[in-house]
């Protein structure tokens, strides 16, 4: 089904914004930084690298990973690549050599246009791509185990558990993949999707045999991870308004789970706290936002669609804070790191926020293109990556 896609974030507006235009196409230009700003934490970056030319003008979010020691990264022109996540020093790289759209290159992997990002579970890593390719590699030096053809694009990051490969589609479709061959086990299919929708999909959440995601028509769903019968469906958005943009209730952002209660958020809709098992809602609260949320203690924290960030108690929704100082910068989904919230910015600005009242507390600048891309945190390090391919690794100190 042919389908269009707005990207909220990055495409027109990166370019508007190196074009000043944002008053001529009726854009709210990012809130400017304030110049006598004084950090209260000492940010100090390790390292900083590159991997390809990141998302590009794709419209993705091209996410690293760390799994066991490793920072695992891609680009979507074609390079796959293993990095020391102390030192940024590239322990791997896999390039495709794909130069177009029309076939010509690799032959083993001709159309290596990787999205979303890397997932990796001991020696497998798994990777889509743009043309609808899943690609099982070793983990150890990227080279291919097997490949899987699905009929529409892959542009988030896979998901790997039980011996089982789930990956979404952006046709709404999810697929239950082997991971040691990469043949399709079942798939989940929603039936019909948006004709008008966000560029974007939250990640897969797998646990204890239950699969989590939430739609591009806004709900959460939750389907067997044997089978991909669906169990149960909530609503986080009712989808009403008076235009088609008014009526878009995707729900873009990763799924958050803590002990047995699932945290979800929709464009257009609210934030809802779910029992897992039943899908029941616990509560629910207006947020729109098509970034996933992050939660620390007792505090969950997101960041809406003018790019406002806030703090909500999750056991019950209600506000604890909220900043205004970053809005219209076009923010990334929020990272915790020590005591600290962490985004990034249209302007590759990268920001963070004490988690105890959100006033802002560090700022450096990674580079002068868009960050869209959730912060990574693992090993006291949080790793950021702007759309083309720039990576680096921060450290907190005491200011």
């Amino acid at each position: 089904m042919k389908r269009f896609w707005l990207i909220v974030v990055t495409g027109s507006l990166v370019a508007l914004a190196g074009c000043h235009s944002f008053k001529k196409e009726n854009i709210q230009p990012p809130t400017p930084l304030a110049k006598d700003f004084k950090p209260t934490v000492q940010v100090a970056r390790v390292w900083k690298e590159r991997v390809g030319h990141g998302a590009g003008v794709s419209g993705v979010r091209m996410e690293p990973t760390v799994v066991d020691g490793v920072l695992y990264a891609a680009s979507t022109d074609g390079v796959i690549a293993a990095l020391d996540p102390n030192t940024g020093k590239t322990i791997w790289e896999n390039k495709s050599r794909t130069h177009g759209w029309f076939g010509w290159g690799d032959k083993k992997r001709k159309d290596a246009f990787y999205a979303g990002g890397p997932a990796v579970a001991g020696d497998l890593l798994v990777i889509g791509t743009l043309d609808g390719h899943v690609y099982g590699l070793s983990s150890k030096d990227g080279t291919q185990r097997w490949v899987a053809t699905l009929p529409s694009e892959v542009i988030d990051s896979p998901t790997i558990n039980n011996a089982l490969v789930m990956v979404r589609t952006q046709d709404g479709r999810v697929y239950g993949l082997d991971s040691n061959t990469g043949e399709r086990r079942w798939v989940n299919d929603q039936g019909s999707v948006p004709l008008l929708s966000l560029r974007g999909n939250g990640s897969l959440l797998a646990t204890n045999g239950v699969v989590f995601f939430g739609s591009d028509d806004g709900k959460l769903l939750a389907l067997r991870e044997d089978n991909g019968d669906k169990l149960w469906e909530q609503k986080l958005a009712t989808g009403e308004g008076r235009t088609d943009i008014e009526r878009m209730n995707d729900a873009d952002g990763g799924v958050v789970l803590d002990g047995s209660t699932l945290y979800a958020s929709a464009y257009h809709g609210n934030l809802t706290a779910v029992d897992g098992p039943s899908g029941r809602p616990l509560w629910a609260r207006p947020f729109s936002t098509y970034t996933s949320m992050a939660l620390s203690g007792n505090s969950l924290f997101g960041v809406n669609t003018d790019s406002q960030v806030w703090a909500f108690d999750k056991s019950s929704g209600a506000d604890m804070w909220k900043n205004d100082d970053l809005k219209y910068r076009w923010l990334t989904a929020p990272a915790v790191q020590a005591d600290y919230i962490v985004v990034g910015d249209i302007e590759g600005y990268v920001h963070w926020l004490q988690t105890g009242d959100g006033a802002l507390a560090g700022r450096e600048r990674l580079s002068k293109k868009a960050i869209r891309a959730q912060p990574i945190v693992a090993n006291g390090l949080v790793y950021i990556e702007d759309v083309e391919g720039h990576i680096a690794a921060y450290r907190l100190g005491a200011k």
